[in-house]
Order: structure tokens, then C-alpha cells, then sequence
């Protein structure tokens, strides 16, 4: 089972403490080219910096260079949170996936592509049904680069984000809770809340959360089911990467030099757009996915108990090798 992978691994409470504080360093260690690019801008602008919200320093650099280190404090994170899972916990990369014996990419690949059509596929219907609500923003030049930077660095930061809440954490929780439910819970409500900065919810009202908590637990309930992240993966890395590719906004946290330009007022549509995806379109996939992957007593892996399986001596004996951390 997903979970029960941790306790392979070194997994005292404490080490998953100083294990988030070393990551959460590691983001901010990211964070401050992006910081300084916006001060020394400011400063040449003649603006005060302290006089920029965090909407308006998202959007304050040229899109390109702002996505570029926008996504480089999360590969940093990335970096850090394999390096504490590898060092502190002396657990591999393969145990914090899957509980497969190996990474299955198929069902990475198969979820990225079905997903990237379908999201590209709206997106595209939607222009041709309203385009008065949007304006073709496409320069050959930058979105070539835009292209590189989002191809390599948006799987950086969407692979941060499920390693860290429906990795990290979910088996974290899991093996100090001993159930299935509260790192569920916990991991989704989390995720959703670090989204609150985002002008999204400047934008539309606090209602958007229910997007994101939602979001978070449609991911969450896809890996628990799946005992795996592949698919968490492949969904989020589609979303993020095709969303930054095709269109973007004035009031997102993504301003691209993407294809398509959205000028419509967004709270005309916020209903729609938060209410649908999480109680029509994510509960599709899921039985869509469930009938593809034959997954069976959602209860047991949804709510049951995470009980600590029974080691190998050869495994006990690796683990307690590693007790000089």
C-alpha cells in the first residue's frame, strides 16, 4: 500500500519536521533571485518596492523572465525535498512514488495526454463559441521560449507540489496518524490554502479555494486509489503546463506569452468555473480512471487504517544501519 511505504524508510515524527523546515528553507533559498529581479527593476523604475502587493510583483517582470524565476524556487524545493527524503529518511525515489515495484510512466503518460487534450480541447471550444472573450496574443519569438521554460520548469513545480503534499506529507501523516483519512484531509486543505496568495483569489473571492481544496483532494483521492503518484503527476503537469501554453490572463498567477489572451470578467463565470471541475469533471475522471485501473474498496483505501506491515529481517537491518542520523 502507498502509505505503508514510509515505514521502509526511517519515519520518527521528528525527522518529518526538521524535513519540512529544510524544504520550506529550500523554496525561499528559490525564491530570492525572483525578489531581487523585482527590486532592482523597482529601483531602476523608481518605484517603491514595499509599495508592490504580491499580485502586482507576479506580474511586474517581463512574462518570460517572471515565469522563469516564478518556477525557480520550486525546483529548488524539488531539489530539496528529494535530497531530505533521501539523506534524513534514507528512503528512495521509487518507495516515495508508487507502491509499484518500479514508476509505472505508462499511466504517467496516459493521464497527461488524456488530460491535455481535454483541458486544450475546452479551451479551444470555448474561444470558438465566445471570441469576443478573448485576443490572440500569439509572438512567434517569445512564445518559442516561452515553450523552453515551460516544457522544462512546469513539471518542476508541478512534481514539487505532489511530492511534497501527495508524497511527502500524505505517507508522513499517515504513519504518525496510523489512518488514511486525515492525511487525506489534511494535505488537500493545506495545498489549497498556500494557493491563497495567488491574484486568483484577489480576483474571484475567497470562493476559489473550494477549487483548489477541491483540486487537492481529487488528487489525493486519485493517488490513495491508485496506491501511486503517476497519475497526480501526469494530471497536474498537463493542467499547469498546456493552461501556460494556451491562454492566460491579467488577474492569473501565470502571465505567459501564451496563444490566447482572456479578456473576459471572470466573475461572470466563477460559478461555473469553480463549481464544475470539482463536482462534475473530476468525479467523471475518477470513475473514468477507476473502470481503466479496476480500483476496488474504496473505503479500505480511503478510510482505513495504516497499519505497519511486517519487515524482512534484511530490511530491518538497512534501516537500522541509517540510526546515525
Amino acid at each position: 500500500m502507498y502509505i505503508e511505504q514510509a515505514f521502509k524508510a526511517l519515519h520518527d515524527w521528528w525527522r518529518y519536521i526538521i524535513g519540512v523546515f529544510i524544504i520550506v528553507f529550500g523554496v525561499f533559498i528559490g525564491q530570492i533571485p525572483f525578489t531581487a529581479a523585482v527590486l532592482l527593476k523597482a529601483f531602476k523604475d523608481g518605484e517603491n518596492p514595499s509599495g508592490l502587493d504580491q499580485s502586482a510583483m507576479m506580474s511586474y517582470l517581463e512574462p518570460n523572465l517572471n515565469l522563469f524565476l516564478m518556477l525557480l524556487s520550486f525546483a529548488v524545493g524539488l531539489a530539496a525535498l528529494l535530497l531530505v527524503t533521501k539523506y534524513l529518511h534514507k528512503q528512495s525515489f521509487t518507495e516515495l512514488t508508487t507502491s509499484r515495484k518500479q514508476i509505472d510512466w505508462k499511466r504517467f503518460w496516459f493521464i497527461f495526454l488524456f488530460w491535455g487534450i481535454i483541458s486544450s480541447g475546452l479551451v479551444v471550444a470555448d474561444y470558438y463559441m465566445t471570441p469576443e472573450h478573448y485576443e490572440l496574443n500569439f509572438q512567434l519569438k517569445p512564445f518559442i521560449i516561452l515553450c523552453v521554460i515551460a516544457i522544462i520548469f512546469v513539471p518542476l513545480q508541478t512534481s514539487f507540489e505532489e511530492y511534497l503534499f501527495r508524497g511527502y506529507l500524505m505517507q508522513g501523516i499517515g504513519v504518525i496518524v496510523k489512518n488514511k483519512w486525515m492525511p487525506l484531509i489534511i494535505t488537500s486543505c493545506v495545498f489549497g490554502l498556500l494557493h491563497i496568495a495567488n491574484p486568483e483569489v484577489e480576483k474571484l473571492g475567497p470562493m476559489i479555494m473550494i477549487y483548489y481544496i477541491g483540486t487537492g483532494l481529487f488528487l489525493g483521492i486519485m493517488t490513495l486509489m491508485d496506491e501511486g503518484m503517476e497519475l497526480s503527476l501526469g494530471f497536474h503537469a498537463a493542467n499547469n503546463l498546456f493552461t501556460a501554453l494556451l491562454v492566460t490572463a491579467d488577474w492569473t498567477a501565470f502571465q505567459t506569452h501564451s496563444i490566447l489572451k482572456d479578456m473576459s470578467d471572470p466573475s461572470e463565470t466563477a460559478l461555473s468555473e469553480i463549481f464544475v471541475p470539482v463536482f462534475v469533471v473530476f468525479p467523471i475522471i475518477l470513475f473514468i480512471l477507476s473502470k481503466i485501473y479496476k480500483w476496488t474498496d474504496w473505503k479500505e483505501k480511503l478510510f482505513g487504517k495504516v497499519e505497519e506491515p511486517v519487515l524482512l529481517t534484511s530490511e530491518i537491518d538497512n534501516i537500522g544501519n541509517d540510526t546515525n542520523l
